[in-house]
């Protein structure tokens, strides 16, 4: 049996399911690849091939439709690591940090870009300074300017129009020619530049230059939603701080936390998050693990305990040896099953992907059929019945259609990683809404998970008597419930009494001597 590799790429540009499909079809039909998922909402696309797959070949392909891509890993299938949600000491392959050296598929991918007219791009940054920005930003100028022109000399209004539209129509054009080459004869940038030149035809330049410049609109709309969509999986990152103090030779130093390579030694201060997962050497401390486990409480930790980054280390100072580099640590996990989770469509998504394949050779079938059965069966004016079927064209775009589904799953599921809540995928989601009883297994799922006194009950002293001794005993203590009565304390502004000779009693509580 053939073994079942798989390639993980980030794709630069794709803003609507309709890029993803043009990226599935296309790829899905190189000779050795197996199964194809694309994910608009992390921007990423995981090829399952077997051996006798030609990844450049793919690269190419993808690149010739518009879309840089990179890729972040490449790994055996039935090699493929389990997770436990409770032991994190497993590490799998986690490659965003990859320093592959892709320099000649850079070069391949300028060159199509230069040759396609690409106006795809990264959405990060400001949208103004994207590829996709500027030329929206072109054609809205040279719209306007044709306006003010069209006016002044009406003579060659068509003219002027014409050149307007054009600047924003060749792209979209030659993105429609590659994608019809790659297997998607009937993408929306197809039916633009149909619906565009036909205005043309018909002496409409104005409205064709007026659309072509909305489109342009609407697909920049589509990019900085889709960005803000990965810029929201992307903040988990930030969980993990970007510098980390470095033990060598006897000195502290400041390092960029993604340079720790394994086996370094890290000092952890108190209040500061650990900025690697790792195994504690020395010290002692409560260690918040709320960002990982969505345990509320913080956990003791000791000598030889592990401990993972993005927690936050809050009273003891820590030397931690590092277990796992940057791009292997919890966190980066936790952000690529996340991307992995968007990759696998719910039924519903599943369906409008196959309902709009079969929509949008509908939509131009019914366009043909207005703009050609009423002048041939009926007499009507050829110009007036092109005009509503390029009207039909143009109103009949799948994109928010297809685009529906996978926004409101990328949203829940980002949403609900930065609440801690990993949920696999939209066909999960969709179940939720079925179920009938909820079992949840540990304390700050429903509640805070933090101790609060509400009452204080004395027998044969006031509350207030009691409340007082009580904080003056927990003075100087970290531990949850004596941090609850000395902030009831505080809230009821009871002045606290000094104690000394404090020790703590395991498992029984604390002594000291209070006012002699």
């Amino acid at each position: 049996m053939t073994a079942v590799n798989q390639a993980r790429y980030k794709v630069g540009g794709m803003d609507c399911a309709s890029c993803a499909t043009k990226i599935d079809t296309a790829v899905r039909r190189m000779p050795g690849v197996e199964d194809v998922s694309v994910s608009v909402a992390a921007g990423t696309m995981t090829v399952s091939h077997n051996d006798s797959v030609d990844l450049s070949a793919v690269e190419k392909r993808v690149s010739g439709l518009g879309y840089p891509l990179r890729q972040l890993s490449q790994r055996n299938r039935s090699a493929e690591p389990v997770i436990p949600v409770a032991d994190h000491a497993d590490h799998h392959d986690h490659d965003h940090g990859s320093s592959h050296d892709h320099s000649h598929h850079d070069r391949d991918t300028a060159a199509t870009e230069g040759l396609h007219g690409h106006d795809h791009g990264p959405m990060e940054g400001p949208w103004w300074k994207s590829a996709k920005g500027r030329l929206t930003i072109m054609a809205g100028l040279a719209f306007g300017v044709a306006y003010g022109l069209g006016h002044l000399f009406p003579a060659y209004e068509t003219y002027i129009f014409t050149a307007a539209m054009l600047i924003g129509l060749v792209p979209i054009a030659r993105r429609a020619i590659m994608a019809a080459l790659a297997g998607t004869p009937f993408s929306i940038e197809m039916l633009m530049t149909i619906a565009a030149v036909g205005a043309v035809v018909i002496d409409a330049s104005e409205e064709a230059a007026a659309v072509v410049f909305l489109f342009l609109v609407g697909e920049l709309l589509e990019g900085v939603a889709a960005g803000k969509a990965r810029d929201s999986i992307r903040s988990l990152s930030a969980l993990v701080p970007k510098e980390a103090l470095l033990e060598e030779g006897g000195q502290t130093r400041t390092v960029p936390a993604e340079s720790l390579a394994i086996g370094s030694i890290i000092l952890v201060r108190p209040g500061d998050r650990i900025s690697a997962d790792g195994v504690i050497m020395s010290g002692q401390s409560a260690v918040d693990q709320a960002p990982v486990t969505g345990e509320s409480t913080p956990v003791a930790k000791g000598v030889d305990d592990v401990v993972f980054a993005g927690t936050i280390n809050t009273d003891g100072a820590l030397r931690v040896r590092v277990t796992a580099a940057a791009e292997d640590n919890t966190i980066a996990r936790v952000v690529r099953l996340v991307e992995e989770a968007q990759e696998k469509k719910a039924p519903t998504e599943r369906f409008i992907d196959r309902f709009s394949r079969y929509y949008t050779p509908g939509v131009v079938a019914v366009a043909a059929l207005v703009a050609i059965l009423p002048p041939l069966s009926a007499g009507g004016d050829w110009n007036e019945w092109i005009y509503k079927g390029l009207a039909i064209l143009l109103i009949g775009c799948p994109c928010a259609l297809v685009i529906s589904t996978p926004a409101a799953i990328a949203a829940s599921l980002s949403s609900g990683a930065r609440r801690g809540l990993l949920i696999k995928g939209g066909a999960v989601l969709e179940t939720l809404g079925k179920l009938t009883a909820v079992a949840l297994d540990k304390t700050g799922t429903l509640t805070e998970g933090r101790p609060q006194v509400t009452d204080v009950i004395a027998f044969g002293h006031s509350a207030d008597e009691v409340l007082r001794i009580a904080a003056a005993l927990e003075t100087g203590s970290s531990h949850p419930l004596a941090k609850a009565i000395l902030a009831k304390a505080e809230e009821d502004e009871v002045v606290i009494p000094q104690s000394s000779d404090g020790k703590a009693l395991g498992g029984k509580g604390l002594t000291a001597e209070v006012e002699g």
